[in-house]
């Protein structure tokens, strides 16, 4: 018999329909099996109807095919071996208006070729059954969405309780009334609840089997026990085209693996006595939440992070806790988001979308702390300003730069700039302590307001309206500003020599 190509939605149990009073519908033959279920149902008077049948039907049918002589012979016979050659799940046989009883010959080929029959009174009409079976599938349908619903959210909860792993298998293996288990990379130590670590169990040292690190609900024996930590293993990563879950039967009990997104080994295995509708969704949604949490745990990234909090909080120096962040330079990037205000979402997407979860949420601006080996490029919805490579000691400067990248990139309406992209210059052969002490005494006469309106004004080509919108203030604001810079050092900023010493002053003191 082919798999019956079933439409996507739950199947009707057939004793769901022969429990509707207002059908009348009374099975007569076939086995009575409470577990036949019907997928759709379809009315046919072919004397063949195997060509138009997908599987799963309730077939429907007056008898208008059936001739005179077909008691005699072998017709009832190959009509019915037909329909269960096609798939069929069931057939209903209408007393009206050609037969006033069910020929005894169908109702004997039916319980030959065991597939159940129904008498169809005349008061019910074959829409009125097919409008039944759609009803039932829709009660059906709310029943599983609402199942799914329910558990979705129990699953987040769990995953947010202490010790969230096993939280979340507790819940999984309560939702599917069985066991789930999370197994380890290969050669992982096991941490079962209650049980001896399966690297010394000899079903799961064979095979290359992983351990389980954890486990919940109602624990199979152990020919279960092992076929499902082998399924695991079709599901391990192991190279392209390996898949990332897996279905078997053992022992009577219905298996599952999840490979978890972490793409570190670890793999979610399921094993239930049944498998009831919603069950693939309901754990597909554990493995999201195990893929992250399992991430988080192997990668160690989320501890790091954490460690790296604390010893800065103790007194540690950024140098010295920057290792456990990860080796290299770094780049410091400010964002500005085109709709203000940004929320905490919009600021982990940036953070994500460059690659990093080093991420600082400020009122208009979101810090974001990159490995300079991650070339940050320009974000939809986003003005960007990017800083030259750093090592830790140099955090607070590259900060600096970035800030400036920010303005610069807001005055000239680019999505992106970075910090010192600019050719080597004359400027680059002189001594970097001299020509820093050279701006320091230069710039000494004015405040850091208004040594950065300087800056700004400078970069902008003394542009007024371009600077009051980098600095997001007023163009008067401005004006009043390079004012009281220029009486401040006591010289003419319409001077292109004076402007090019200043520059230069600024380029060289911001170090």
């Amino acid at each position: 018999m082919p798999d019956p190509a079933v439409p996507p939605t739950p199947p009707v149990a057939l004793s769901a329909l022969l429990a509707r009073e207002d059908l009348g519908l009374r099975q007569i033959a076939g086995p009575r099996d409470t577990n036949t279920v019907i997928h759709w149902a379809h009315t046919s008077e072919m004397a063949d109807p195997y060509p138009y049948l997908l599987g799963g039907e309730l077939l429907l049918s007056a008898g208008v095919h059936i001739p005179e002589a077909a008691g005699s012979g072998t017709y009832f016979d190959d009509y019915v071996s037909r329909i269960v050659a096609a798939g069929g799940a069931a057939l209903g046989f209408g007393l009206a208006p050609v037969h006033d009883t069910v020929p005894r010959a169908l109702v004997e080929a039916c319980d030959t070729y065991e597939l159940p029959l129904l008498e169809v009174p005349p008061q019910t009409t074959f829409s009125g059954v097919a409008r039944a079976v759609w009803q039932l599938m829709a009660q059906a349908r709310h029943a599983e969405l609402r199942r799914v619903t329910e558990a979705q959210q129990s699953l987040a909860a769990a995953a947010s309780r202490p010790d969230p792993v096993r939280a979340v298998l507790r819940q999984l293996a309560q939702r599917i009334g069985g066991w789930a288990v999370l197994y380890g990379p290969e050669g992982a130590e096991s941490a079962s609840a209650g049980r001896a670590p399966d690297r010394q169990r000899p079903e799961a040292a064979s095979a290359g089997r992983a351990a389980e690190i954890a486990a919940a609900g109602r624990e199979p024996g152990d020919v279960v026990r092992g076929a499902l930590a082998g399924l695991a293993a079709v599901v391990r990563p192991s190279g392209p085209g390996t898949p990332t879950s897996a279905t078997d039967t053992a022992a009577g009990t219905h298996l599952a693996a999840y490979a978890l997104g972490a793409g570190q080994g670890f793999v979610l295995g399921v094993a239930a006595p049944h498998r009831d509708t919603g069950d693939h969704t309901i754990a597909s949604v554990a493995a999201v939440l195990l893929s992250l949490l399992t991430g988080e745990h192997q990668s160690g990234s989320g501890a790091a992070r954490s460690s790296a909090l604390v010893r800065l909080l103790l007194g540690a120096e950024p140098e010295a806790v920057a290792p456990l962040l990860g080796s290299g330079g770094w780049l410091v990037v400010h964002g500005s988001p085109d709709a203000q205000p940004c929320d905490p979402v919009a600021a982990a997407a940036l953070g994500a979308a460059l690659g990093s979860p080093l991420v600082d949420l400020a009122r208009d601006v979101v810090r974001v702390l990159v490995p300079a080996d991650r070339e940050p490029a320009p974000q939809p919805g986003w003005t960007l300003g990017v800083s030259a490579p750093a090592t830790a000691r140099d955090w607070p400067a590259a900060d600096t730069q970035a800030a400036r990248a920010l303005s610069r990139a807001r005055a000239t309406r680019t999505p992106l700039h970075r910090h010192g992209a600019h050719r080597p210059a004359l400027t680059d052969l002189l001594s970097p302590g001299e020509a820093e002490a050279h701006a320091r005494a230069l710039l000494a006469p004015l405040t850091p307001p208004l040594a950065e309106t300087l800056r700004t004004w400078l970069s902008l080509h003394g542009s007024w309206d371009r600077t009051a919108v980098a600095l997001a203030v007023h163009r008067n604001t401005v004006r009043q500003r390079i004012a009281r810079c220029a009486a401040l050092l006591g010289t003419d900023l319409d001077d292109p020599d004076v402007r090019m010493e200043l520059w230069f002053a600024l380029r060289h003191g911001e170090r």
